[in-house]
């Protein structure tokens, strides 16, 4: 619309150039004026033709590179989605994995607390019983040398009874 505008107003400008230049004349008879008036439509129609066609060239061209513009940016675009899926296929298999693998050991961390406790729980109670057992281990080594000790005294003194009884036996003979 703005378009045709323009060339009503040029086309009316024209005219007032051709008015104003002297070459329509309304002094001179009516039939040439209307030979002269109608020459001069011709002229603007010629002239409003040939800017019409100018601008439909210039609309078509513009279409063109508009077209053209169009179509290497869905190329880009296309380029740029590939590249993201790209991108996407080598981060999310190694964010799986890692998550995958931080659950398990968060898994095996609640296992172990347990297990760690117990662990030292278990071992305490080793050194206790290890402690009690090695205590015991002595005070039965101290009770056997003194049994052992107890056993040599008394064998010993039956020893010397015996050598005492067998003296008042061969003095009885």
């Amino acid at each position: 619309m703005s378009i045709q505008k323009q060339t009503l107003e040029q086309q009316e400008s024209q005219m007032m150039r051709l008015k104003n230049s002297g070459l329509i004349n309304y002094t001179a008879s009516p039939l040439l004026n209307d030979e002269k008036e109608e020459e001069m439509t011709r002229s603007a129609l010629a002239a409003f033709h040939a800017k019409e066609e100018e601008i439909e060239r210039k609309k078509t061209e513009i279409r063109g590179k508009v077209q053209a513009q169009l179509g290497r940016v869905e190329e880009e675009t296309k380029k740029l989605a590939e590249i993201r899926e790209e991108l996407e296929a080598l981060t999310d298999p190694m964010r799986k994995e890692v998550s995958l693998i931080r659950k398990k050991i968060d898994l095996i961390n609640r296992d172990l607390r347990p297990l760690g406790l117990s662990c030292q729980k278990k071992e305490r109670e080793y050194k206790e019983a290890l402690e009690t057992f090695n205590e015991k281990n002595r005070e039965k080594a101290q009770l056997i040398t003194k049994l052992m000790e107890l056993v040599s005294e008394s064998e010993k003194l039956r020893m010397k009874k015996l050598e005492e009884l067998c003296k008042n036996m061969e003095s009885l003979y």
